[in-house]
């Protein structure tokens, strides 16, 4: 069973994630590029008489500075073409071995046959939990964004993807009232706590830009676990009629 599960996973991973990242390539990368360039000219160092006068620093959320002794190094980051490529590829494909690992995970522990079907319904429940649901309240960020810190973010992140997969588990498996109102609440619990936001949520890049990329972040993820599910799904029973005729 382990095996399998790793060897579907891989596969699935691999066909979902190379498929997803031909798309990021002319879709969101475009985008990261045009907002790194609005990122590094804010990031161009202060005029020499503004420490006469008094006048602020700029700190980008991603730029290389140091925020504590207030020095500035170089980080290391892929190079534009081929090599941004390569990476962003590689990490796309290891996003999708692990959501389909946690696909099978889920359906195996619940008992449910896997088919593309019902692959697929978890994996828009896997979007709804992971992606749009923790996005409507931080959604997805070009560099240069003002945001919170960090251990905040991912606090948030956490409980909302755990509060969200567990009310659309009891709301979709159950038909106690009950366990249903319980369901909603969960779903709207973090929303009503509230996401953390920086002090001043000013962004460096324009607004049209940010949106635009907000939205097409969210569609690429959605398609890349909805692609990700049709292989499991699909692969699946494959490798079982392999297993029975051997």
């Amino acid at each position: 069973m382990v095996t399998r599960v790793l060897t579907v996973s891989l596969l699935a991973g691999l066909l979902a994630g190379l498929v997803i990242a031909a798309l990021q390539h002319v879709t969101t990368t475009p985008l990261i590029l045009k907002a790194e360039r609005y990122e590094s000219a804010l990031a161009a160092p202060p005029a020499p008489h503004a420490a006469l006068t008094g006048g602020a620093r700029i700190i980008l959320a991603h730029s290389g500075t140091d925020h504590a002794a207030g020095a500035e190094h170089d980080e290391w980051k892929p190079a534009d073409g081929l090599q941004r490529l390569l990476f962003t590829s590689a990490t796309t494909i290891g996003t999708a071995i692990g959501f389909a690992a946690l696909l099978l995970a889920g359906m195996i522990a619940a008992g449910d046959a896997i088919d593309p079907r019902r692959a697929l319904i978890w994996g828009a429940c896997g979007f709804l939990a992971f992606g749009l649901a923790p996005g409507m309240g931080l959604a997805p960020e070009l560099p240069g964004a003002a945001s919170a810190a960090l251990q905040e973010r991912q606090i948030w992140w956490l409980g909302t993807v755990a509060a969200t997969g567990t009310g659309l588990f009891l709301f979709l498996r159950h038909e106690a009232p009950w366990l249903k109102l319980l369901a909603v609440a969960l779903i709207l619990l973090p929303h009503l706590v509230g996401a953390p936001h920086a002090p001043t949520p000013e962004s460096k890049v324009p607004a049209e830009l940010a949106a635009h990329f907000t939205s097409l972040s969210l569609g690429i993820q959605a398609a890349l676990w909805l692609a990700t599910a049709f292989a499991v799904g699909t692969l699946w029973p494959r490798m079982d009629r392999r297993m029975a005729a051997a």
